[in-house]
């Protein structure tokens, strides 16, 4: 059940808050091919299983920016907004891949808000610390520090 938060002042209201962690997903091989023909990315690290299977990871991994983009539906699972004019995506401050997402494994979503605060006009700015989980897997798969901006 995501977090609710309504208007700004909702918004404001989340500042340091644990928004907990999304249910787990399984990466496909079909979802990494589709991602690849999206990215025009063919790696034989990610969409040849066979030659992935003699290589550094033991089989095929999803792409990086794959795990990253999957950031956006899952986030849906933390967190529900209304009562705000429009929401944007301001930017990303820190991107890292501490480790690969095998293709045939779960990830799921840790996210946390940092300081809520006023920008120009009438809105807030609301960071975010991202961390994708990989089931049984002591390192994460991607850390991702997000800004999003929020308008009344």
């Amino acid at each position: 059940m995501p977090t609710l938060a309504h208007g700004l002042d909702g918004l404001r209201a989340l500042s340091g808050t644990d928004l907990g962690r999304t249910a787990w997903h399984e990466i496909t091989q079909d979802r990494v091919n589709t991602f690849a023909d999206a990215t025009d990315d063919h790696q034989w690290i990610h969409t040849d299983p066979e030659k992935a299977q003699k290589g550094p990871f033991g089989g095929p991994i999803a792409h990086g920016y794959l795990t990253l983009s999957l950031i956006i539906p899952l986030f849906g699972e933390l967190l529900e907004i209304s009562g705000t004019r429009m929401s944007v995506n301001y930017g990303l401050e820190k991107v890292r891949f501490p480790s690969p997402v095998p293709v045939g494994s779960r990830i799921r979503l840790h996210g946390a808000v940092g300081t809520v605060d006023k920008v120009e006009g009438d809105g807030v700015q609301m960071p975010l610390t991202f961390t994708v989980e990989v089931d049984g897997s002591s390192k994460p798969a991607c850390v991702a520090r997000a800004v999003y901006r929020h308008y009344a």
